[in-house]
């Protein structure tokens, strides 16, 4: 009896052409349009940690170059380790968009309570860098499968696709935050708003367009955890305003005794 390698049922399954409920150019449409926002939301938490680094802690070239740094190299690590997760592409980018939904979400908020009950948010800010840098880097692996398995093309051609989509998405997030995001909603609910987002766009593709991918019992649960991480973000703004308003006066209160040299 001839045995095949967990690589070789790996490669299978990654190869494997897609059971779509759409035609394959909407299929595929649909999945650059994924990238799309979640390339946005991707920016909009970079920006968002720059904009709390400088509001909680100061020193804004410091702490902006820490946390472009970390990203890019943590979204390095992060496109190394999606190479384990290629075998169930759909499955495991719909956990990563979910993962990255909660911790980019929570992020303005967990840094706001680090500043307050300990008076520091630069290691919190260190380890967020960390995490959605890597959580960043592992979403183009695994769309580079998916699109591939609705139809095989041209390396080349799909990168190209794949990094129009990417780039173009965060430029909108770029020019979303300070001239939508920040004005109509603040700083925390912004993060939590575009933590919504990138839930729902990772979840409508696993849910809808893959999900013949995934047994019932699955499906169930992933919606169930989607479903709860939404829940959560959107509870968590009941919480803002007065969140806001204590590190407003703890900052007031930090600003009058170091004098006029404090940034923020």
């Amino acid at each position: 009896m001839i045995q095949t390698s967990d690589a070789e049922r790996s490669e299978a399954e990654c190869s494997a052409t897609a059971m779509l409920p759409v035609s394959a150019g909407v299929g595929r449409t649909l999945v650059l349009l994924t990238v799309f926002v979640c390339a946005a939301c991707g920016l909009v938490y970079e920006l968002e940690l720059i904009a709390l680094a400088d509001y909680l802690v100061g020193d804004t070239v410091t702490h902006t170059s820490i946390v472009l740094s970390l990203m890019v190299f943590a979204m390095g690590l992060g496109s190394l380790g999606a190479k384990r997760l290629r075998g169930h592409a759909s499955v495991n980018f719909g956990l990563i968009e979910v993962v990255l939904a909660l911790v980019g979400g929570t992020s303005a908020m967990t840094l706001h309570l680090s500043f307050l009950l300990f008076g520091e948010a630069t290691p919190m800010l260190v380890c967020f860098s960390l995490a959605m840098g890597v959580l960043i880097g592992a979403e183009m692996p695994l769309l580079m499968t998916l699109i591939q398995r609705i139809r095989q093309q041209d390396a080349g051609r799909a990168v190209a696709d794949l990094s129009a989509a990417d780039y173009v998405g965060a430029l909108l997030g770029g020019l979303a935050f300070p001239f939508l995001l920040l004005p109509l909603f603040g700083r925390l609910n912004a993060a939590l708003l575009t933590g919504v987002v990138n839930a729902l766009a990772g979840g409508v593709l696993v849910l809808w367009l893959f999900r013949s991918d995934l047994c019932p019992r699955v499906r169930r649960r992933f919606l169930l955890l989607s479903v709860g991480v939404v829940a959560t973000l959107l509870a968590c703004m009941a919480v803002v305003p007065p969140l806001e308003q204590a590190a407003a006066e703890r900052l007031g209160t930090s600003s009058s005794a170091l004098g006029p040299g404090r940034s923020g």
